[in-house]
């Protein structure tokens, strides 16, 4: 197959107009960075914030001339909004912060039209209700799981959490959130590539009866993903929004450690019903645990409690207990904070072997200690949705990124 180069990708984006029929995007400089990978094709166009939805043609149009480029398997163009794109003449207006204290100056509002609106903060009384989310059809609550840093057992946190939520009888999906580190082909021991269906929708893998979608089935595995924010928030809401999920319960997402762009693309566009914090017992797991935290609730999200993973150490030959990295630490911290401690999972030779080959815990040993330390915490973060869709008392989120 032909290899497909920058340069043919540029030249073809040449023949698509800018804005207003003025030049072209590439000679205006509207066109980002392109990234190829497996033969799928990966940019950005840059355009005025309050135009971006009237430019998505634009968007639609240079996608379509580089699935014509032969040997192109598919494009992922996003439109990224500039504020310095508008009018020089319009007055230059201090956005106002969100009852929280937090400005939203830094952030694209793209699609929403201020002209002829205020920006000085009305009496919180008069201030209208934030836009609702727009959820995704047929899911009826998206979890997100998050840690404050890398090498907690987050993800396969996550996916024994899908699994013991289907064993406890939902209907559930997992989104692997985690870009750069897409873990769920492996853990579920998954390969192939989705098939595209009607329009740009296409249809989420399978395995154990759960629905999963990744970045991993797109990317070959050796692939480094070298993205900037815009295109990794492109990505994340075409496989939120573009994918067949079908009537689930329960949507579990797997994001990245940290709290960069993936979580707050999350926390601030989708409609979530909460998240939950995987932790060791350690204190520094715990310091960086403390940031998801404090990022979540920022954005009024809540959590819905926090799990202790390698939590202890049961020696298979002598059966002793050993608190290899302490013990306690996360269930003092949920104490201290006020959220629920939903349980401790322990660090065992059988979650490592089974994670590596591809056969969770939950599904290759059902019956035993640790899958029902799984089951028993999937019971508590459901009760803790459940509760949480039912309090029509509380608020609905008004930090918008869009």
């Amino acid at each position: 197959m032909t290899e497909v180069t920058k340069e043919q990708v540029i030249e073809k984006l040449k023949g698509v107009r800018g804005p207003d029929m003025d030049g072209n995007i590439v000679d205006m400089g509207l066109v980002s960075d392109v990234f190829i990978s497996d033969s799928k094709v990966y940019f950005s166009i840059t355009v005025p914030a309050e135009r971006a939805r009237e430019l998505d043609p634009l968007r639609a149009a240079a996608e379509r001339v580089v699935k014509e480029i032969p040997g192109v398997k598919g494009a992922m163009v996003a439109l990224t909004a500039d504020k310095k794109g508008a009018s020089s003449t319009a007055p230059v207006q201090r956005p106002a912060a969100s009852p929280a204290g937090q400005s939203h100056a830094g952030h694209s509002h793209a699609g929403h039209s201020h002209a002829g609106h205020s920006h000085a903060p009305a009496p919180a009384q008069q201030r209208p209700a934030a836009p609702a989310k727009s959820g995704i059809p047929g899911v009826g609550a998206i979890i997100a799981v998050a840690s404050g840093k890398g090498g907690v057992g987050k993800s396969t946190t996550s996916v024994n959490l899908a699994l013991a939520l289907k064993a406890n009888g939902l209907r559930v999906g997992i989104l692997d959130a985690d870009i750069y580190g897409p873990s769920m082909p492996r853990l579920l021991k998954m390969s192939g590539r989705p098939q595209q269906i009607e329009g740009r929708m296409i249809r989420p893998m399978e395995n154990y009866g759960i629905k999963v979608m990744s970045m991993g089935f797109l990317v070959d595995e050796e692939v480094a993903m070298i993205w900037r924010g815009p295109m990794i928030q492109s990505a994340l809401l075409q496989m939120l929004r573009e994918v067949a999920w079908g009537d689930l319960d329960v949507l579990v997402v797997d994001m990245p450690p940290g709290t960069g762009d993936v979580q707050l693309t999350m926390a601030q566009q989708v409609p979530l019903a909460g998240a939950v914090i995987v932790s060791t017992p350690q204190d520094l797991a715990l310091i960086d645990a403390r940031k998801g935290l404090a990022m979540f609730r920022k954005v009024e999200v809540p959590v819905l409690g926090i799990i202790e993973n390698m939590s202890y150490f049961i020696a298979p030959d002598t059966g002793n207990r050993y608190d290899i990295f302490g013990h306690g630490g996360a269930r003092k911290e949920a104490e201290r904070i006020g959220v629920p401690f939903l349980g401790e999972v322990p660090l065992t030779m059988g979650i490592r072997e089974t994670s590596d080959a591809g056969t969770p815990v939950v599904v290759s040993e059902p019956d035993s200690d640790v899958t029902r330390v799984y089951r028993d915490i999937a019971a508590k973060v459901w009760s803790q949705v459940t509760a949480s869709q039912n309090d029509t008392s509380r608020a609905v989120p008004n930090i918008v990124f869009e």
